[in-house]
């Protein structure tokens, strides 16, 4: 059993079709063990009750956006340490920037295809 069998990925964007694209990259990868939300104040509820490896967030949502979700993963012990990859379409120098400071793992940049989602998950928790 691979690292792609047993990772678990949490998907959290305010858009259906957005999740979509993600969860499609998801499956086309090989990892089929992922939840979504469509909200980072879902999100954040909900991984305390159901444990991942890894956050795929997007940066633009309403209430508690990417950003605001990272800081709040990283302000709790239990989820402290997840893999967290932001999703955005305009990955600004301040957006960056904020993100490195709260520990954010990774970055991808919508549009993406699923090899350059693959790699960016691999920087992450290693080669799948």
């Amino acid at each position: 059993m691979g690292i792609k069998d047993s990772l678990r990925v949490m998907v959290v964007d305010d858009m259906a079709t957005s999740r979509g694209l993600i969860t499609q990259a998801l499956d086309e990868i090989g990892i089929k063990n992922y939840v979504t939300e469509n909200d980072g104040q879902n999100a954040l509820g909900r991984l305390g009750s159901t444990p991942v490896h890894l956050v795929l967030s997007d940066y633009n949502m309403p209430g508690l956006d990417g950003l605001g979700l990272l800081k709040a993963v990283r302000s709790h012990q239990a989820t402290k340490k997840l893999g967290f990859i932001l999703v955005t379409g305009r990955p600004t120098p301040e957006i960056v920037s904020e993100a490195k400071k709260l520990g954010l793992n990774n970055m991808i940049k919508k549009p993406f295809t699923a090899a350059s989602m693959k790699q960016c998950i691999e920087s992450v928790v290693g080669r799948l």
